[in-house]
């Protein structure tokens, strides 16, 4: 199975998921007037909206290029993860730490936990199957790099947006079940509004992450620096390349990668083996990194490419 439709499993099986233990946290919040339960539910419907929005991404993405957009709209992606980080912060963490403020402020004791109990379980199961699709594909994705190593190389957030969400829903569901069982313990309602504010702050703190790791996607991130440096050693092992300038390198969509390179070809090429070079260096070039799909040679002298910087600009960590 192909990255992206390994990231489209994980992210309907999220969907599916997440709206059946929205549905169940709601009326189980209802029921007991628990602030951390109704705190879980905004949290699931948000991730339900969220998981929405990034299939849109990836629909929107596919797009062919037209007149409006020579390069394609695989950056639409990357925009809807952006309004995917936003949403967590503002809808699901803001209305969360709101919500458990006020039962702080305003303590009302949770009536009959029981079924608060009884729907985290459920919620438990349905997430935690949600989060094992989720790891799966995120597993066959990585390969053997480290967690947050792959996740800031990464040029495809959809996969690990699914992660981000699942992982917290899981925190979540340990928060709300500690705080209920710590409230009906003690008989004070404030740890069921403290689980609330504390859902709220993980649900911010994953959005600040996953806005981070969008920024540089949205903005043109280029491969990594030991991508760099392959692609120049394969461009400079052409017989008809006697120097290379500078390489830029960015991603348009998560497979769809643009370079442009500085090329001085060797004196005394002809026209025809020029051509034939240029023919060479892009097919090496593809057939090592399959992901570009655009490589643009500008011919310079072999002063002019001396002269030029060694370095692509387009990559952020």
């Amino acid at each position: 199975m192909s990255s992206k439709g390994g990231s489209k499993v994980a992210v309907i099986a999220a969907v599916v998921g997440n709206l059946l233990v929205a549905i169940s946290k709601f009326v189980a919040g209802g029921m007991t007037g628990s602030s951390a339960m109704l705190a879980e539910g905004i949290h699931s419907l948000v991730d339900t909206g969220n998981g929405g929005l990034v299939l849109l991404g990836m629909r929107r993405s596919a797009q062919p290029a037209d007149a409006e957009h020579p390069f394609g709209h695989g950056k639409e992606l990357y925009f809807w993860t952006l309004i995917v980080a936003i949403s967590i912060f503002g809808i699901g963490g803001g209305m969360s730490v709101y919500e458990g403020i006020l039962h702080l402020v305003h303590p009302v004791a949770v009536e009959n936990p029981w079924p608060n109990y009884v729907v985290l379980a459920i919620a438990l199961m349905i997430e935690g199957t949600s989060f094992f699709v989720a790891m799966k594909e995120f597993g066959k994705a990585r390969g053997s790099r480290r967690v947050f190593e792959f996740i800031r190389v990464s040029k495809d957030p959809s996969l690990f947006t699914v992660v981000f969400e699942d992982s917290a829903a899981m925190l979540g569901l340990a928060i709300a079940f500690v705080g209920l069982l710590l409230g009906q313990i003690t008989g004070s309602p404030l740890f069921d509004g403290a689980a609330s504010v504390l859902i709220g702050l993980i649900l911010m703190g994953v959005a600040w992450l996953l806005a981070r790791e969008t920024k540089g996607l949205l903005i043109g991130e280029g491969v990594e620096p030991a991508v760099l440096e392959r692609m120049r050693a394969l461009v400079v092992s052409d017989p008809g390349v006697a120097h290379v300038g500078e390489i830029r390198t960015m991603y348009l969509g998560p497979n769809d990668l643009l370079v442009n390179l500085d090329v001085a070809f060797r004196e005394g090429l002809g026209h025809a083996e020029v051509w034939a070079a240029i023919e060479r260096v892009e097919s090496s070039l593809k057939a090592d990194q399959p992901e570009i799909n655009r490589v643009y040679i500008e011919a310079q002298s072999l002063q002019r490419a001396m002269e030029a910087p060694q370095a692509s600009e387009g990559f952020e960590d």
